[in-house]
């Protein structure tokens, strides 16, 4: 192949030399560049981010979308959240540094995509509004546990033969009801609104526990001697005498069915 021709063709208000080939076939083409890539010096440029500096050091022949690359180790931003801008216009990413004109201690400015910055700061409220929930939850269950073991106390009272008084089962009841209101009015989103579920489940099945225990408190009939002692009450009262012993009005009764036989 045969150099034929060098000349400058001028692109963006630079001027970029190109060399011409000719090939076999006779057909005139850009020569193509056979060396190595990474030939050229290297250039420090200043990015201004915000209120701070970046100094960068870059390959003179890397692109914008280089340069972004490198910028994300430095401030966070991944490169499509980066907008670089030179002597006041913004650069795509396949524009190559030397050929916009960037040299050495160029200044170069970087600005955050309004987009990218309006979804970080969306998903930023949304954290917190997670964290919120989560403390929120966090307190009504540390309240339920304090009333579920005065419940499990009051299980064991009544299990054990003794009444409690019934008002205390309905402030119980009415503590966990101002609970479940809490649970209510919580917001939350993911794993938040789970955790928010299983403790609204926890509470009515407290809610009915007492329920059940209000009933056993209002009628406590079981197998102990006390229970046969009512139920032998209310017999004997059945009979139309007033008597709390069954054996005597059973016996009078039989005298009296005896002296209408002995009349007849």
């Amino acid at each position: 192949m045969k150099k034929i021709s060098k000349r400058g063709v001028e692109k963006d208000g630079y001027i970029r030399q190109i060399d011409w080939e000719l090939r076999p076939g006779g057909m005139l083409v850009q020569k193509r560049d056979t060396g190595d890539a990474s030939s050229g010096p290297m250039i420090k440029i200043k990015v201004s981010h915000d209120s701070y500096y970046h100094d960068v050091t870059v390959h003179c022949r890397s692109t914008f979308g280089d340069l972004k690359r490198i910028l994300a180790n430095e401030t966070g931003l991944e490169p499509e959240a980066q907008r670089l801008l030179y002597r006041g216009k913004e650069k795509d990413d396949v524009e190559c540094l030397h050929i916009a004109g960037v040299k050495d201690m160029s200044k170069i400015m970087l600005l955050e995509d309004p987009a990218s910055k309006e979804k970080k700061l969306e998903e930023m409220n949304k954290n917190q509004g997670i964290l919120k929930a989560y403390e929120e939850v966090a307190k009504v269950r540390a309240q339920v546990d304090k009333l579920s073991q005065k419940i499990v106390d009051m299980e064991t009272t009544l299990c054990n033969g003794t009444k409690v008084a019934d008002t205390e089962i309905v402030v119980l009841t009415e503590l966990l009801m101002v609970e479940l209101l809490k649970l209510d009015s919580i917001e939350a989103d993911g794993e938040a609104k789970v955790q928010r579920r299983v403790e609204v489940r926890r509470v009515q099945s407290f809610v009915d526990t007492l329920d059940n225990l209000k009933a056993r408190n209002s009628n406590p009939f079981s197998k102990s001697s006390n229970s046969v002692s009512v139920t032998t009450n209310w017999e004997s009262f059945e009979l139309g005498v007033g008597s709390l012993h069954a054996s005597t009005p059973l016996k009078s009764f039989t005298k009296i069915t005896q002296d209408w036989e002995l009349f007849d």
